[in-house]
Parts: C-alpha cells; structure tokens; sequence
C-alpha cells in the first residue's frame, strides 16, 4: 500500500509507523504543505505522529497513533486520534491501494468564532448549520436530525445557523415539521442557547436563527408573530439576546447574541421597528427553486440555493453539485458584499426521504448504492483543503505565492444540512476549518 502523508498544519510533524515494529527509529518528516509519498510496510496500518518538540525530547516521547485502515465501501474517514494530541486526521481513497492522509490542526469548534476578528462581516464566514435543527421525530418522513444530537450538542459541535420551524399549540410555541410535532417548546430552545451564550467558554460566540411558521392552515400569521413577539421578550435572554435589525452584522456587533431571520411576519406590525425590527427578512423565497433565487438586505446580495424537492435519489448528485457551487466565494479583487446562504438538505417521498439523501444507503463505491449528499460534501471539502495546501513545486521563498495558497478553499456563506453528524462527525469541523483558509491580508475583516 502507498501512502500521500500532507500536513495541513504551519508546523512540521514527525511520522514513523507501528512503534511495535523493527522499523520503528526509520522517522519521515513532512513538512508544512508539502506531499510525501510513502510505502507502507507490509501488514503495517498504523503510524505514529509526533510533535517537533517531541522529537527533541522537549515534550517527551507520546505518539499519536493513527490506525490508516478503512471501512470497506467508502470514499474516506475521518480517524480516531487521542485526546491530548493538536491534530485532526482524515484519510481519503485514491486507489485500492493508496491511501492519501490530511493531516489539520485540531480546532475548538465550540468557540471557533473566538478565533475570528471582530471586524468579520457574517457573510464573510463559513457558518456550519442544521437545516429542521430540531426534528427529531417522524423517520423517515419528518426527522432530519438525530436525537443524539440535541440543539445543546449541535452548538458544542460548531454549528451556529439553526432553522427553527414552529407552530403555536394552546397559545405556545412547538417546534413542528410540516403537520408533524417535534415537541420541543421554543422556550426550552431559548433557554438552550442562552445558557450556550453566556458560558465563559463560549460568550463570544454568536447564533443565526431562521425562524419559519409551520401552522399556516390552523393559525393566522398576526398571531403567530404575536406569539414569537411576545415569547422571545419574556424568554430566557430577553430581548437583550437578540440582534433584530434588518442588516447583515459584523462578528464584532453580535458576539453572544442571536441573529434573526424571520420567515414570517407580514407587514412587522407589533415589532419594534416594523419590517425594519424583524431581523433579516427575506424579500422572496420561492418554493423548491432548482437554480436558487437572489435577494437584497441593505449593502448585501444574497444568495440562496434551498432546492429540496428533488424528483428521487438519482438526483442526488446534481442536488449536491448545486448546493456546493454557491458556497465558492468569487474572486474579484474587489468582491461585492455577497452572503451564500444553501441548504445540503433535499426530500421527497418515496424516493428521496431525508435520511436517503443525506446518507445515501448501500455501498456506493462498489456500484451497490448511492453515496448521500453529506458524505460527498466531505470528500469536496477534503480535495479543496488538500489541493489548495499543496505548495510542491512552488518556490516558498517567494511572497508573491502566499496570496495565492488557499484560493480553491476559499469558501463563504452559510451552509445548513440534515443529519449533520453523518458521517462520522467530520462535516462540521471541516466546514469550520475553512474559516482559516483562503483569507486575504486586509480583506473580508482579516
């Protein structure tokens, strides 16, 4: 078996393999960036990684041991490395017989954004988001997240735009989906992210919160606003926890707030400010529309891709080409202020349900299946990362290169998906880790 070791990280890493074996003292170095190829001992599956102060006996002798063995039938994994050891590791399929391993600095993604300027406009981050944050009953039909994964994990695991659909049942707010009810009161949901909010760990993060009405047949929409109105003041927070204005903010201006986007509310009556004490809202939003749909808030363009009534799982590729296209930040030298907003998320029933769409089913990679919507996503966000790290071939010493390096990676907006902990809870860290590529000196708040 071959081997393409790249390392992510800005530091150089140690790697041998198996310290059970002989050849164990027979040390690779991989530099920052730059690919090494390597043959792998017969019957060897595991490597040892060591820091470079490690290896200086600095810090003493404590690998981190990667086994590099896959499950059969997929295209890549993310792998176990222990506590206590600064990297996150995926390997990816080349061939039957070669493995390339991405090695990335392991990153907090609990208070990620603690890591970004002040200065940042929201729409210049890579926000991680669930799409129905909390359906978690009516497989296959209505579930869209799973109930190992309640709205306090989600935001512990990074994600920071949640979509929350309600209805108003006996004159309180419940999470619904469709005509289904997924039983959870707004006010747990509130007091959720408020206790997040004000955690030392983690008060510097923010929250986006689409919010939709669900019960359009049984409820009117003044009430309904009323409802929301009157339930976010009184709530855990107040109405000091939310930013409702009806502009896109800086990092800076909402840290340990919450960001409205408000699917509902009519004319605004009732709210302070009218349609301008809304939120964000969304001047269109047509159903189900393939090639997306674009609107204005304020300064800013906004791009939306929320196609989500794919004709069957056949459709799955073209659902996820889609999807990914609008997440790719242009390129100009002086870009428009410009938020992606996509759903990864599709459904239609028999033949697409969401657990269909995001998972897949079978095994793909032997022509048995199809590879689901989450899992390609990883893989394009693995090849961006690895393609845009890789400098071989360019002279280092040259300044002139180092604007360049990260450009393909250089992904923007809001991405919110189903089942996002599919699989192998590696999509919202690889998605957070785009927060800290492809910037520009004096660009996008950096």
């Amino acid at each position: 078996m071959h081997l393409t070791l790249l390392n992510l990280t800005d530091d150089p890493i140690i790697c041998s393999w198996d310290p059970n074996r002989k050849d164990y003292d027979k040390h690779l170095v991989l530099a920052s960036r730059i690919p090494l190829e390597a043959k792998v001992p017969k019957r060897c599956r595991k490597l040892a990684l060591f820091s470079q102060a490690a290896i200086k006996e600095t810090e003493g002798w404590c690998p981190a041991m990667v086994q590099f063995s896959m499950r059969a039938g997929i295209t890549w994994q993310r792998l176990s490395v222990e506590d206590g050891h600064p990297w996150s590791v995926y390997a990816v399929k080349m061939a039957m017989n070669h493995r390339k391993l991405i090695i990335l600095p392991k990153r907090n993604v609990s208070a990620f954004l603690s890591d970004m300027p002040d200065m940042s406009p929201l729409y210049s981050l890579l926000l991680p988001g669930t799409h129905d944050t909390m359906a978690f009953y009516g497989w296959p039909i209505s579930q869209c997240q799973s109930p190992s994964t309640p709205l306090a994990v989600q935001l512990q695991s990074g994600i920071r735009v949640v979509d929350i659909r309600l209805a108003v049942i006996s004159s309180r707010l419940i999470a619904y989906h469709g005509i289904y009810p997924e039983r959870t009161p707004f006010e747990d949901m509130q007091r959720t992210i408020y206790t997040f909010l004000i955690a030392p760990e983690t008060c510097r993060e923010t929250i986006v919160m689409f919010m939709k009405q669900e019960d359009f047949a049984t409820t009117e929409p003044s009430t309904f606003s009323r409802t929301v109105h009157e339930e976010m003041s009184n709530g855990p927070g107040g109405r000091d926890m939310w930013f409702l204005e009806n502009r896109v903010p800086t990092l800076g201006e909402v840290r340990g707030k919450v960001v409205l986007i408000s699917r509902f509310g009519g004319n605004g009556d009732g709210w302070e400010g009218g349609l301008e004490g809304l939120g964000i809202h969304p001047t269109t939003w047509p159903d189900s529309a393939k090639d997306g749909f674009t609107w204005e808030c304020k300064d800013t363009h906004v791009r939306t891709h929320d196609w989500y009534a794919i004709p069957s799982f056949l459709s799955i590729p073209e659902k996820f080409a889609l999807s990914t296209e609008i997440l790719m930040h242009p390129l100009d030298d002086q870009p428009q202020k410009t938020l992606s907003i996509t759903f990864f998320s599709a459904a239609s029933f028999p033949l697409a349900t969401p657990p269909t769409v995001a998972r897949g089913f079978g095994w793909p990679r032997w022509g048995l299946g199809v590879e689901g919507v989450n899992s390609r996503v990883g893989r394009w966000l693995l090849d961006l990362l690895s393609s845009s790290g890789d400098v071989s071939g360019h002279d280092l010493q040259n300044d002139l290169i180092k604007p360049i390096l990260g450009v393909e990676t250089r992904l923007r907006g809001w991405a919110l998906m189903d089942f996002y902990s599919d699989p192998g809870h590696a999509l919202a860290g690889l998605l957070v880790e785009c927060n800290y590529r492809g910037r520009r000196a004096g660009e996008e708040g950096w």
